[in-house]
């Protein structure tokens, strides 16, 4: 393997010469830089970048963990992160926890370990390792970026998110305007900041029809299965809801699955709103009403939060994103029926 003494001697500089022209290709006269990739190319030198890393103290790796892979939601926002990272000379190393906390420790020694420049996180927590660095850091900003959703506000991490109250205002506001007052709601895991969020948000849109005592919350997982689960308590009662939004739109197939099962049409005997706009939200039978959020321009964004962390000097946390959402009207919902048709 030619060294970078033998580039260097080929052409007649010193190795800080080649150093700098190959980290900085505005380094140097026109004719040196011309002298030194010429010898660069004919000895196919490729420069050392472990020795590189350890002088900088940069990996040029970005850590990201996500609480399933599985999940479609996150497809498109792994796609922005990495067209990101890519465009700004990092690679991407992704983390599937599977909402273990056992494996998002060992990504958390990761970034303690100092095997990648930053992390990005997804999920409800933090690593136990991260949220220490976190706090070791402070009032300087740790190179941890929180994506889809806010965490604790104590914590000086920057997010990139939606408002989430706003959103599942608007979702159920949607089914007030047709008519429904017997709403039924399938949340995420109880403790999760999501949950809290939406749930907040649906409940103030209720209170202002005095129907929240007339809203029935079932807590899922954010899976299909945990949708028809849901669909199944829901759609037995005797009073059944009219209505139901779910925490995401995976829950909300589940729910539209358990529906169908059950000989109940939708829209025409339940209306059904989802969350995401996932890419198969539309290509359901029904396709789905769903509030969309930017998935790509999430992962983008948390790409370029890290980064501003990584370049700044004072270490002054960047402040947190929120972009905005939409309410997709599709076939999943309709007006309310009565015994006599609908209003």
């Amino acid at each position: 393997m030619p060294t970078i003494y033998e580039v260097a001697k080929q052409a007649r500089v010193s190795t800080a010469t080649v150093s700098r022209i190959l980290n900085q290709q505005s380094a140097g006269s026109p004719s040196t830089r011309r002298r030194v990739m010429q010898a660069v190319e004919r000895l196919s030198y490729t420069p050392n970048s472990t020795a590189a890393n350890l002088r900088t103290l940069r990996t040029g790796k970005l850590l990201i963990t996500v609480p399933d892979i599985a999940n479609p939601f996150f497809s498109l926002i792994l796609q922005g992160i990495e067209d990101a990272a890519q465009q700004a000379g990092y690679a991407v190393l992704v983390g599937d926890t599977q909402d273990d906390k056992r494996r998002e420790e060992r990504y958390g020694q990761m970034l303690k370990r100092k095997e990648a420049d930053g992390l990005i996180a997804f999920g409800d927590r933090l690593p136990a390792e991260a949220a220490a660095l976190v706090r070791a850091l402070a009032p300087r900003c740790a190179p941890v970026v929180k994506g889809a959703c806010r965490l604790n506000p104590r914590l000086p991490i920057p997010s990139v998110h939606i408002d989430n109250v706003k959103a599942a205002h608007q979702a159920t506001d949607h089914l007030f305007r047709l008519g429904h007052r017997r709403i039924g709601i399938v949340t995420g895991p109880p403790e999760h900041p999501l949950t809290k969020d939406r749930l907040r948000g649906a409940t103030m849109r209720a209170r202002q029809d005095g129907a929240d005592r007339d809203m029935v919350v079932v807590h899922g997982d954010y899976s299909i299965d945990s949708g028809v689960q849901a669909g199944d308590m829901l759609l037995a009662v005797r009073r059944r809801p009219t209505a139901i939004f779910c925490f995401n739109d995976e829950m909300a197939l589940g729910v539209i699955e358990s529906a169908r099962n059950k000989g109940i049409d939708v829209p025409r005997d339940l209306s059904v709103v989802g969350f995401d706009d996932i890419r198969f939200a539309q290509h359901n039978h029904p396709a789905l009403t769903t509030i969309a959020q930017p998935m790509r321009e999430i992962g983008e964004g948390t790409v370029r939060l890290l980064l501003k962390i990584l370049s700044s000097r004072d270490g002054t946390t960047p402040a947190s994103i929120t972009l905005p959402h939409k309410l997709i009207v599709r076939g999943s919902t309709g007006p309310v029926r009565t015994r006599r048709g609908t209003v």
